[in-house]
């Protein structure tokens, strides 16, 4: 018999819109507790204590415009938030300070998140969707120079990028990137050479997320459509379909993987969140607690296995937290 699926360890209300991103950082002053960061449709980045179980800080530097990437570099103080008003605004928290410290303007009105990816003590590049809609813009942090931009082929038709993955092998190797476009594909971009080395059709509809594990060279997409695209990337940077998993029903908003490697989570339409094994796409849970569509999940990378959890952000206004699979 499996076990009923578990309800949630608490849920955090108070952000009073819909809920977009959410970011755990596990360096803060409770070592038991990480600190979540979460991007809400008015504007707000709220800052919450998981402790008490209330926020801590709310941010307000989109002009009530919608925030749906959040992201801190290395330490809890040094905040990226990317929002509809066009601007990706860097943060230092230090000192409880509260204020804007710079920002980046992206010129582009589409959802796609940016990505970030350390690639040397004090140094990261982040990649964005441009001005021109099918391009991609690397930039590198804090000195907001750009490394390169990424154009499709001339009559590729790839549409807007949807989502975004940095990622290298190892600190020694050439960066990478993932992208998940509106016609469906995926293509590997290789930075320094500024070209595409690969290319996918994963889904009929827009990409809506995709993550990436490096050690296994295996990646994962969802779409509007009912079924996650499982693909890797074999030694010649090939990309290639591994296979697919039907969904009982339609709409990915978000996937990630959590940091062991071992298993993966789901954003749905249909309000809920489903949790699988990694190697074998094993169905582990259906987690159903929201009232509507469930935007964005995110683990905590905590060195505990447990105190391992999982965040979900809906459009019910509301942020659960689980602990589950934490041994696995």
């Amino acid at each position: 018999m499996a076990l009923p699926p578990p309800d949630p360890e608490f849920v955090l209300r108070g952000t009073s819109a819909a809920v977009h991103t959410l970011h755990f950082s596990c360096g803060g002053q409770e070592p038991d507790f990480p600190i979540l960061f979460s991007g809400s449709e008015n504007g707000f980045v709220h800052v919450w204590n998981l402790k008490t179980r209330r926020v801590d800080t709310a941010l307000d530097g989109h002009g009530r415009k919608s925030v749906y990437w959040v992201e801190t570099m290395d330490a809890k103080d040094r905040l990226l938030s990317q929002g509809r008003d066009q601007r990706i605004c860097l943060w230092n928290l230090a000192e409880g300070r509260t204020s804007v410290t710079d920002s980046v303007f992206t010129e582009n009105v589409g959802f796609c998140r940016c990505s970030l990816l350390k690639v040397a003590q004090g140094r990261w590049l982040m990649a964005m969707a441009a001005k021109s809609l099918e391009e991609v813009q690397v930039l590198e942090l804090p000195s907001k120079t750009s490394v390169c931009t990424l154009k499709p082929e001339v009559g590729a038709k790839l549409g807007m990028p949807m989502c975004l993955k940095l990622w290298q092998l190892d600190s020694g190797s050439q960066p990478l990137l993932l992208a998940g476009y509106e016609d469906g594909s995926v293509i590997l971009w290789h930075l320094s050479m500024g070209k595409a080395l690969s290319r996918l059709v994963c889904h009929q509809e827009p990409v809506m997320s995709l993550d990436f594990d490096s050690e296994k060279a295996k990646g994962i997409s969802g779409s509007s459509e009912k079924v996650l695209s499982i693909w890797s990337l074999n030694e010649q940077q090939n990309l290639q379909v591994h296979k697919t998993h039907k969904l009982v029903n339609s709409g990915i908003s978000d996937i990630t993987i959590r940091s062991d490697k071992k298993i993966l989570a789901t954003a749905g339409w249909d309000h809920r969140i489903r949790i699988f094994g990694w190697k074998k796409m094993k169905p582990l849970a259906v987690l159903d607690y929201h009232t509507a569509t469930v935007h964005c999940v995110s683990f905590s990378d905590h060195s505990n296995p447990s105190e391992r959890l999982l965040a979900a952000g809906s459009k019910d206004h509301r942020i659960s937290i689980w602990s589950i699979y934490t041994q696995t």
